[in-house]
This record gives structure tokens, sequence and C-alpha cells, in this order.
């Protein structure tokens, strides 16, 4: 069972070159939890596969939502 914490991050795609066809400008990515990608620069998250993966941080901006956000966008997925 897949359980989805309370406080979720999500990515604002800023750079996608290279990966246009995983990864769109503009676009809003679910981050997964990932302490060893996080030391060493690196954001795991959904990209447009479906598929968990991680890329290097500066490609992204994370964003802090309010939970009334992150829950529907968590619905949207």
């Amino acid at each position: 069972m897949n359980v989805i914490p309370l406080k979720q991050e999500f990515a604002l795609c800023l750079i996608n070159e290279g990966y246009e066809v995983s990864l769109e400008i503009g676009k809003l990515y679910r981050v997964i939890a990932d302490d060893t990608a996080v030391q060493h620069g690196y954001l795991r998250l959904v990209d447009e596969s479906g598929e968990d993966y991680a890329y290097a941080a500066h490609r992204f901006y994370v964003l802090h939502l309010p939970e009334e956000v992150e829950e529907t966008l968590l619905l949207a997925h």
C-alpha cells in the first residue's frame, strides 16, 4: 500500500535541457523523499513517464505549499 505523507513537496521545473521528453518547463512535479539523492545534489521526483527518477536539483525550484493546495495536487495525480 502506497501511503502519502501529509507534508509533500512539489518542485517547479526550470530547466529541462537534455530531458525534454521527461520534464516540462513550468510544470509542478511531486518530490519523493530521498535523503541520499539530496546529499548528492539531486531531487527524486515523478516525471512524465510516471516513474520516479533523480534529477539535478538546480533544474527545479522547490515549493512549500499550503496543505489545502498540496491535497488538491495529490488528488489530481
